[in-house]
């Protein structure tokens, strides 16, 4: 499921005829415009899905949902298929992990590998953010990592795509952490105090202006993490596909090696962001998390001393 806005739906629909109009126009038209549109095809969600040796496939398409003035695809797409596909690896790759560190007593070969990701989550990112009581949300944790770091990997194999680069997904998986974050926070808090606490611990007299205040700052933190992943994923492809556009641009294949050079070097780093991006958004989560449960645990130090 994805929405849909029919401005948006424009304007992608105009970038990717530009694109693939400036593609034909240069030498070899026809070759040069297939590739310049296979990398598109890195870029925008498509209702069609490239497989090796088959071709394009029709996905499914369903008539959007319309509530009010938005609308909502729930239409099979290329982004859609390859969320799957993450959580299908996801699921093989942790149960294989499971079934090997089980039968021994020291983790050997995939199963260390798992386990070094496992202590670096727990030891770097659930504790010193969330405290000992952090551990209890490492399941959690250990899913967004692993399932954001998957699905930023499949984007830089042929015929992949980059799920994260749709803002959809992002918004779910900012959403997901957004429902964490509260839990986490009522549940070290007590319902009662996570509403006080919306009123910033003013006078009643200034509620009407510090519980909007509040109430906003909940949202921001999981739209920054939908934004930040979202921009830092779609933004390679779309310097990959900038620069491939320079030999179309210069209808000259003289200067290929230049932008190509770049290119590889780009993929490289593409590599290292797909870790990073996934590390950022599983840390600044846990880091959203212990600042309720934190606060909770100054609230319970207080009280102690007041008393």
């Amino acid at each position: 499921m994805y929405f849909s806005n029919p401005d948006t739906a424009v304007i992608h629909q105009t970038v990717a005829d530009t694109l693939h109009t400036a593609a034909k126009t240069g030498e070899h038209g026809e070759s040069g415009g297939n590739l310049f549109t296979g990398l598109l095809h890195h870029v925008y969600d498509s209702p069609k899905l490239d497989l090796p040796f088959i071709g394009e496939i029709e996905l499914p398409h369903f008539a959007p949902v319309h509530i009010g003035n938005f609308s909502f695809d729930l239409s099979i797409t290329k982004h859609v298929v390859f969320l799957w596909i993450a959580a299908v690896i996801l699921l093989i790759l942790a149960i294989t992990a499971a079934r090997k560190n089980s039968k021994r007593t020291v983790p050997t070969g995939f199963g260390n590998l798992v386990e070094v990701f496992v202590l670096f989550i727990r030891d770097e990112v659930a504790i010193p953010n969330m405290g000992p009581g952090g551990v209890k949300y490492l399941p959690y944790l250990l899913t967004t990592f692993f399932f954001i770091l998957i699905m930023n990997l499949s984007g830089l194999v042929p015929y992949g795509a980059t799920a994260t680069g749709n803002v959809s997904v992002t918004g779910g998986l900012a959403l997901i952490a957004f429902i964490m974050i509260q839990v986490s926070a009522i549940r070290a808090q007590g319902f009662g105090r996570y509403l006080a606490h919306l009123t910033g611990g003013v006078h009643w007299i200034l509620w009407p202006i510090m519980i909007p205040i509040e109430v906003l700052g909940l949202f921001t933190k999981p739209f920054a993490l939908m934004i930040r992943l979202f921009a830092n994923m779609i933004g390679g492809h779309i310097v990959i596909v900038s620069l491939i556009g320079l030999i179309f641009v210069f209808q000259s294949y003289i200067i290929a090696p230049v932008p190509i050079a770049f290119v590889l070097g780009i993929n490289f780093l593409e590599l290292f962001v797909a870790f990073l991006q996934a590390y950022i958004f599983t840390m600044l989560t846990s880091l959203f998390m212990g600042l309720g449960m934190q606060a909770a645990h100054e609230e319970g130090v207080s009280d102690s001393h007041g008393h």
